[in-house]
């Protein structure tokens, strides 16, 4: 557990923070991994399985993990440094992210979107219904700076050094049928009861709702029947609200139930809060 690598990407929801806490909750001898809601990666990369499948619908973020998996780390660097050189990329200079957001938007190459998002206000991914990325530019905040640097050459490593498929699907159009129970799938998907706009269905991917939510507890519900291990990131209770579908999905099921610590000071799409009681997010699973 000390040698956990870090993504690149500050993603909102990103579990890095808590790794500690979910990864040992994972079954031993995992033979396929699948992850439906891969997001930052921060599970991916560091699950010990013999096959990683890392699908998101964010057909952009699975494009960079799957440029940084198939280009040398010399080339990926080297274009990285040369984009911030050229282009004059700091703290301050608006005008050359917005240059690289519009060549970003022309071209989609996946080391633009990475170079963005160490710029971008909070480190963000975002896009428009067209598709374009329109996250603005984070001045006097966000940067390229070593630990970055560190910690992207640390995940280049890792990811290369792994049996990888990434795939670019609903998480519902994901073929999962010639999984047995040796395999394990985990999921983080948005959380029903603190969604932000950026998972609001309105920026040309689809968003979460109820009948989202309900279709993933349903294909957990067919994972259980045919004996495939799973574990469900999620968040019971926000502030004054609470997720009874899902209390209710636990309790009907009798599946496992594990308190996490976090108070998502880190996760932009959470609201903050002195009490960290107001939030209780768990890990469930069915073994």
């Amino acid at each position: 557990m000390n040698d956990l690598i870090k993504s690149p990407l500050n993603y909102i929801g990103g579990k890095y923070k808590i790794l500690t806490q979910i990864l040992p909750l994972f079954p031993n001898d995992i033979r396929t991994f699948v992850d439906l809601f891969t997001g930052g990666a921060n599970v991916g990369i560091n699950v010990k399985a013999k096959k990683i499948i890392l699908n998101d619908n964010l057909i952009y973020l699975i494009d960079i993990y799957k440029y940084l998996f198939e280009n040398t780390e010399n080339k990926i660097l080297s274009y990285i440094d040369k984009t911030i050189n050229n282009l004059d990329l700091s703290l301050v200079n608006t005008e050359g992210y917005n240059k690289l957001r519009n060549r970003y938007n022309k071209v989609k190459n996946p080391l633009d979107l990475l170079i963005l998002s160490f710029f971008s206000f909070n480190h963000q991914i975002r896009f428009n219904s067209n598709h374009d990325f329109n996250t603005p530019f984070g001045k006097n905040k966000s940067r390229y700076n070593e630990i970055i640097r560190k910690n992207l050459i640390a995940f280049i490593n890792s990811l290369q050094q792994k049996n990888i498929t990434f795939m670019k699907k609903d998480f519902d159009k994901v073929n999962l049928s010639k999984l047995t129970d040796k395999d394990f799938v985990y999921c983080d998907p948005p959380y029903l009861i603190t969604v932000g706009t950026y998972n609001d269905g309105k920026r040309g991917f689809n968003g979460w709702n109820l009948e989202q939510e309900r279709k993933l507890l349903d294909l957990l519900d067919r994972l259980n029947k045919n004996n495939i291990k799973f574990a469900l990131s999620n968040v019971l209770k926000h502030k004054n609200k609470t997720n009874h579908l899902l209390k209710n999905w636990i309790k009907s099921n009798k599946y496992n139930v594990y308190k996490i610590k976090n108070d998502f000071t880190n996760s932009n799409y959470h609201t903050n809060d002195r009490n960290k009681n107001t939030t209780q997010e768990v890990l469930i699973n069915n073994y």
